[in-house]
């Protein structure tokens, strides 16, 4: 067992003022704390008005990011008691502003693991050093080549690996020893990076595909071979990698691409509770999806995907969907288009004017979709003129911009409220306060991967299931949406933030009992709940031994 100082920097064993007089005799910690023990909930309250004390997200961000670097336990008690004020400034949008600083402010690795693709023979000794003794169940791993929506950002993407972890914890009480970041550096073709002397990552353009998968698969391996009962999620990987690395891994391993798969659960999720909302039915929508890439052809799939399993033909289904990226509306015949993109690229015969059709507003008048989502990151994209257009066509509208940063925003919620006259049913990536109009208060769902994920890989977890599956999948948004009150005037189309550690429960349920009905588990699950509960880890102090 560590004593003195180095118990005190550990921060998965350190608890400050909270260790008792025995623990402090015990274990050479007289005399170099205050002598007043204290409870970690007179930490947490002393730390939550430190926090409160600074007056910018970074300040703000600064203190609570040295917190957890201390203490792992008293910041994941003071995050699960203030989720929702918190999550915008430990994760996103906060965290872009780290991302980009991150080598100029650097100051712990915060037990991560820093792999470079120029030393592959160095992989399995940096994640031996950044795991030491821990059994690792959950790895987040980027390459950091499209980080929300601000790019390529190298070894400084690292954050967002950390990020997403303290989000699973905080909401699902995954276990913090039991999690490992760890970014990729292949590169970076971000020019200002190259340049800057201060930048802690290598500097060269990325490599090529043919030695980057070959690195891939050497991670991958070697961590599922490592940690036996591990869960791999991909986060912010680039358009021409994402969905090739997914589709490598899927029936091998349980991995989980957040930015195809989460964003596209939490939006079939969003549409759900829309139509619960609306009393409409699935197969008579028209999806439109402005922002092909990743994030876009990943809810589309997934959308398309629930169409099926409700019954429709795959070909009937795909007629649904209509995909405009920066050439306007996607056709059969381009010549760039991804793999993801040709499913559902439409016939220029369909149209009579096809020429018109290069902006999303010619699109929206030639289609009249009635489900228009945006992930372009083109901020104000959804034009008054656009939204009225649609609103035109359709008693309600259900509209998504989903892009974030705020300033890459499509639309704010107040502006769609207000310009379909209380009819749109919006949810937004970021947070959005409520929006009144003419006596209604119209609460706003945030589309916010964070209400799936860390369910999710709960659920997966407790099962210790060898795969995750569409039906998974699926079963982890029908439980979202379950939990809307379609009753109620303005209600929103998801549930609260602030109630996501009691939803992320019903979310494991869900995808560890599916995960059962599969034959999936590897471990051996008498009662769904229970497993669930036995895997969930909660931020108090234990007595050292």
């Amino acid at each position: 067992m560590k004593t003195g100082y180095e118990l005190l920097n550990d921060p998965f064993l350190n608890k400050g003022t909270a260790f008792t007089q025995e623990e402090r005799k015990k274990f050479g910690l007289v005399g170099i704390l205050p002598p007043v023990v204290q409870t970690i909930e007179l930490q947490a309250a002393r730390a939550y008005e430190n926090v409160q004390r600074r007056e910018s997200v970074t300040e703000k961000r600064h203190y609570l990011m040295n917190l957890f670097s201390r203490n792992r336990t008293l910041f994941f008690y003071l995050f699960s008691q203030h989720v929702q004020e918190l999550m915008p400034i430990v994760y996103d949008p906060g965290i872009a502003e780290s991302i980009r600083n991150y080598s100029e402010f650097f100051m712990t690795p915060q037990n991560a693991a820093y792999l470079t693709a120029d030393h592959p023979e160095e992989m399995e000794e940096a994640i031996r050093n950044a795991a030491g003794d821990r059994d690792i169940e959950l790895i987040v791993v980027t390459d950091a080549q499209a980080i929300l929506g601000i790019g390529d950002w190298g070894t400084n993407g690292v954050s967002i690996s950390t990020g997403k972890l303290m989000v699973y914890t905080a909401a699902a009480g995954i276990d913090p020893a039991k999690v490992l970041p760890v970014v990729i550096d292949a590169g970076t073709d971000r020019q200002s990076l190259l340049d800057d002397p201060l930048y802690l990552g290598l500097h060269h353009h990325r490599i090529g595909d043919e030695q980057y998968y070959a690195y891939i698969d050497q991670f991958v391996e070697l961590v599922e071979r490592m940690f036996p009962h591990l869960y791999l999620h991909f986060e912010d990987f680039g358009r021409g990698h994402a969905a090739v690395l997914l589709n490598r891994y899927v029936n091998r391993y349980p991995v989980f691409n957040d930015d195809i798969e989460g964003t596209g659960i939490i939006s079939l999720a969003g549409i759900l509770g829309a139509l619960r909302i609306s009393g409409e039915k699935l197969a008579d929508q028209k999806y439109l999806c402005f922002g092909a890439g990743t994030a876009g052809c990943g809810i589309v799939k997934r959308i398309c995907q629930e169409m099926v399993d409700q019954g429709m033909d795959v070909k009937e289904a795909q007629k649904h969907f209509y995909l405009v990226d920066k050439q306007g509306l996607l056709f059969d015949d381009m010549q760039d288009l991804t793999p993801e993109q040709a499913v559902f690229a439409r016939s220029r015969e369909e149209f009579a004017d096809v020429d018109a059709l290069t902006t999303l507003a010619a699109a929206v008048k030639a289609i009249h979709p009635t489900i228009l989502v945006g992930t372009s990151t083109q901020g104000g994209a959804f034009t008054e003129e656009i939204v009225k257009e649609m609103a035109a066509h359709t008693a309600s509208p259900i509209i998504f911009p989903l892009s974030n940063p705020t300033e890459l925003a499509e639309a704010k919620a107040e502006d769609l409220i207000r310009w379909t006259e209380g009819r749109a049913l919006v949810a937004t990536g970021i947070p959005s306060a409520p929006v009144s109009y003419k006596g209604v208060t119209y609460e706003i769902g945030q589309a916010n991967n964070a209400l799936i994920y860390p369910g999710l890989g709960l659920g997966v977890i407790s099962a210790d299931a060898k795969l995750v599956t569409d039906r998974m999948i699926s079963v982890a948004a029908h439980s979202i949406s379950d939990i809307v009150d379609a009753s109620r005037a303005g209600a929103a189309v998801l549930p609260p933030v602030s109630e996501l550690p009691e939803f992320s429960r019903t979310v494991a349920i869900a995808v560890a009992g599916e995960a059962v009905r599969e034959g999936l588990n590897r471990r051996a699950v008498d009662n769904v709940a229970d497993a669930v509960d036995a895997q969930r880890w909660s931020p108090t102090y234990t007595e050292l031994a």
